[in-house]
């Protein structure tokens, strides 16, 4: 008898290609459904095709542009409304390696449009649900930029700056209602992101630059491990422990009712 308890289904955010179409690959061999969420349907209906045809699992393809708010809100009713959900994974995002100062600020506004406010208003309509029925995965595909912003353009650094806080404080208040919580923060891969950004993968030094699959898979081992952070290219996770607990030892002197004496501000 197959005694096996059915995980469940995921909605991978920007699912065509790259990191997101890896994933739904993992999460169908590992038992879920899937809801494949991207723009170009052509691809989704061609990886759901092969996704079925070789784990015969259910794939449902829904084409939307997470950029525009009237999709995602379309995307938001889906997951109130669809009680199969238990993982949502927000991979949708855009990039870009230009500086400041010679990039178009409305293309810096979709971006935050796209990194920030989509992923923050799926996470919003998925939490609740997941806390009623007191299990749920949360998956935030940040990057490396997020404690590294000056490596790529700012407001991309920024905007994964966002989702490194945004997961941590989900963790924070999710963690003892039965929500598990995940971002993570890739380095260099190789996938179309980097012909996006307008800057080639192969111009970057190649032991920098890790394959999609390993990424995916070394995340998704993460997960199984419980981590919360997960840097697949870190050696040594003791060395993220230490860097956040730098930034705890801070909180002790992060308020106080007088500047401190070394500004030499008299009251």
């Amino acid at each position: 008898m197959n005694t096996t308890t059915h995980p469940g289904t995921a909605l991978i955010t920007g699912a065509s290609s790259g990191i997101g179409a890896i994933y739904a690959d993992r999460l169908a061999r590992r038992g879920y459904d899937l809801i494949l969420v991207a723009r170009n349907r052509q691809r989704l209906e061609t990886l759901a095709r092969g996704i079925t045809d070789k784990t015969g699992r259910s794939v449902e393809i829904v084409t939307a542009d997470l950029g525009q708010p009237a999709d995602v809100q379309r995307i938001e009713a889906l997951l109130r409304s669809d009680a199969s959900i238990t993982m949502l994974v927000n991979n949708a995002g855009v990039g870009g390696a230009a500086p400041l100062l010679q990039s178009d600020v409305d293309k810096m506004q979709a971006m935050i449009e796209l990194n920030v406010t989509a992923l923050t208003r799926l996470t919003y309509a998925v939490a609740p649900a997941f806390v009623a029925r007191g299990h749920g995965t949360i998956i935030n595909i940040a990057s490396i930029v997020a404690v590294a912003p000056t490596l790529l353009n700012g407001v991309y650094g920024a905007s994964k700056a966002f989702v490194l806080a945004f997961t941590q404080t989900l963790q924070h208040e999710l963690a003892d209602k039965g929500v598990r919580v995940q971002a993570v923060l890739p380095g260099a891969t190789r996938t179309e992101f980097w012909d996006i950004a307008g800057h080639s993968v192969d111009n970057l030094p190649q032991a920098w630059v890790m394959s999609g699959d390993d990424l995916v898979d070394a995340a998704l081992a993460g997960l199984d491990k419980g981590e919360v952070i997960t840097l697949p290219s870190l050696p040594d996770a003791a060395d993220w422990h230490a860097f956040e607990s730098a930034r705890a030892a801070l909180g002790p002197n992060l308020s106080h009712d007088r500047p401190a004496a070394r500004f030499g501000v008299a009251r």
